[in-house]
C-alpha cells in the first residue's frame, strides 16, 4: 500500500506497464515518447508564461508521467542496466548535495552567479568534458541553441568571431548574440513577441468580421 501519493503514482505506472495492464503503456519504449516529453515540457512553460497556477499544477503533473514512465521502462532492461525511479531520485540527491557545498557541507556562502560558476564548472570536472560545448544538446530549438552556445564560448574566454555572411542564419546568430549579451533570452522573448503577435491576428480577424 503506497504511503504517498508520489508512490502511488509510482504503483499506477507499474500496473499500466505490466501484463494486464494497458496495451498502449506497455507498447511504449523511450524512443517512441519522446515527442510526449517535449510536448509536456512546452506545456509546462506556457503555463509558467501564462502565470496560470491551476494549469502549471496538472501540467507539472504530466511532466512527472513521462519521467516515472521512462524510469519504468528502465527497469525492464537486463541486469546490471536496469534501474528505477529510487535510482533516478537517489542520484538527484546525491547531484544536488555535492554541488551545493555551501549548504550542506559548510562551505563559505557565494552570489548567485558564482555559485552558478561554481554548478558550471562543478559539470565539468565530473563528466569529463575537454570541449566549452560538450553536453550541449544539439536538438534543442535553434534559437536556444544558438545562445547557449553563444553563452558558453564566452564563459570559455574564447573570442569566436559571428559568421559575416549576409544570409538569415547568419543574422539571426547576431541577434541571438546581441541578446545573450544583454542577459535576454532569446526563445523566450522570440515566444513572448510572437504570442503578442498571434494576439494581434486575433483583433484584426474579429475587426474584420465586425465589418
Amino acid at each position: 500500500m503506497a504511503s504517498s501519493p508520489l508512490e502511488h503514482a509510482v504503483e499506477v505506472m507499474d500496473r499500466l506497464r505490466s501484463p494486464g495492464g494497458c496495451p498502449w503503456d506497455a507498447a511504449q519504449t523511450h524512443q517512441s515518447l519522446t515527442r510526449y516529453l517535449l510536448e509536456e515540457a512546452y506545456e509546462v512553460i506556457e503555463a509558467i508564461e501564462t502565470n496560470d497556477l491551476a494549469l502549471l499544477r496538472e501540467e507539472l503533473g504530466d511532466l512527472l508521467l513521462q519521467v516515472l514512465f521512462h524510469a519504468r521502462m528502465a527497469q525492464e532492461l537486463p541486469p546490471g542496466e536496469a534501474f528505477g525511479i529510487e535510482d533516478v531520485a537517489d542520484d538527484l540527491v546525491d547531484k544536488l548535495v555535492r554541488r551545493h557545498p555551501h549548504v550542506f557541507a559548510g562551505a563559505e556562502p557565494s552570489t548567485a552567479d558564482e555559485l552558478n560558476e561554481t554548478w558550471e564548472r562543478q559539470k565539468v570536472t565530473e563528466k569529463g568534458r575537454t570541449s566549452a560545448v560538450d553536453g550541449v544538446p544539439l536538438n534543442q530549438p535553434a534559437l536556444a541553441l544558438a545562445a547557449k552556445l553563444i553563452s558558453r564560448a564566452r564563459r570559455a574566454g574564447l573570442d569566436v568571431p559571428l559568421p559575416v555572411e549576409e544570409d538569415i542564419g547568419s543574422r539571426l546568430l547576431a541577434v541571438v548574440s546581441a541578446a545573450v549579451a544583454a542577459d535576454v533570452d532569446p526563445e523566450a522573448a522570440l515566444r513572448r513577441a510572437a504570442r503578442d503577435y498571434r494576439e494581434a491576428i486575433i483583433r484584426r480577424e474579429t475587426a474584420q468580421s465586425g465589418q
